[in-house]
């Protein structure tokens, strides 16, 4: 492994919405994966390993596609998540590639978070505070939906210091053509300012989170039948622990926000592959975006 911090791509998820192999749609100017965005700009950003953790239905053609087409230079590893428990425990199937001490960062295998978000994670995760290593890189609301399928966002809610004080997964959030933002969850608000922080899975932690997560895995309820288990996600365990009072007054387990310039786009329903595919391309076409895939020099 090289110098700089290690990300956990996730990439082990169904995706029963999209109807395909998200990480690998061709969002790219030239054709490119969701995938192999990530990994550029991972590695544009400072991170030095990649662990991209796979699962049984579609792991073989992620990592078909990793080996053939990302260059030989990148530290790439693969970790198996061989039953879909969620992404909680698809960070522990990570485990025996990262450092025992060494905090890590952790990203979807199917958003563009773009090199502005990953270098603010990779830069906490090699800095003077990477002690305090929890974070959540956050963009703005209006900055992280594309088109007007429904989506769910973790609402950050930011206290002093940037750090994070509560965070409430909204679901069925609807951008509407005149720029407002609906929520069909039943709980309210039933609109949110565009403004507001939300999490897209773009995380920072140090090894304490490790332990966390096992016991989050060990209290999860019994799924009602071994095709259905029931998942721990990330964001639930991270807002159990923010609701926790014992873990309050404890570094580990404080979570700052890092609040991201540009847009993070991704692939949740089939018709949003145009859509990310027109803004990408603007992007290399305004300069915001490298026209060449992987950075040179590595």
């Amino acid at each position: 492994m090289g110098s700089g911090p290690v990300l956990v791509v996730l990439a082990a998820g169904r995706a029963r919405r999209y109807g395909g192999v998200k990480p690998l749609a061709p969002v790219g100017p030239a054709g490119e994966a969701v995938i192999d965005l990530l990994g550029s700009d991972a590695m544009r950003a400072g991170f030095s390993t990649l662990v991209v953790v796979v699962g049984p239905e579609t792991g073989p053609a992620i990592r078909y596609h990793v080996e053939r087409a990302w260059p030989e230079w990148v530290d790439v590893h693969f970790a198996s998540q061989e039953v879909p428990l969620g992404t909680a425990q698809a960070v522990l199937a990570s485990t025996l590639h990262l450092a025992g001490d060494a905090p890590f960062g952790v990203a979807n295998a199917d958003d563009c978070y773009g090199v502005a978000g990953l270098t603010l994670l990779a830069e906490h995760l090699s800095g003077p505070d990477r002690a305090e290593a929890n974070v959540v890189v956050a963009y703005r609301l209006r900055d992280a939906v594309i088109g007007t399928s429904p989506v769910s966002r973790g609402v950050c809610d930011v206290g002093d210091g940037a750090l994070l004080r509560s965070l409430v997964e909204r679901h069925q959030v609807t951008a509407t053509t005149d720029g407002r933002f609906l929520v069909g969850d039943g709980k309210m608000p039933v609109e949110l300012d565009g403004d507001i922080l939300v999490s897209m899975n773009l995380w920072g932690f140090g090894p304490a989170i490790r332990d966390v997560l096992e016991a989050a895995m060990l209290e999860r309820p019994s799924g009602p039948g071994s095709d259905d288990p029931t998942e721990v996600l990330l964001p639930d365990v991270v807002a159990q622990v923010l609701s926790d009072p014992s873990a309050s007054g404890d570094p580990a387990f404080r979570f700052r926000v890092l609040a991201a310039p540009g847009r993070c786009v991704g692939v949740t329903h089939a018709d949003d592959l145009p859509l990310v595919q027109r803004e990408l391309a603007g992007q290399v076409g305004r300069g915001e975006r490298s026209a060449v895939l992987w950075p040179t020099g590595a």
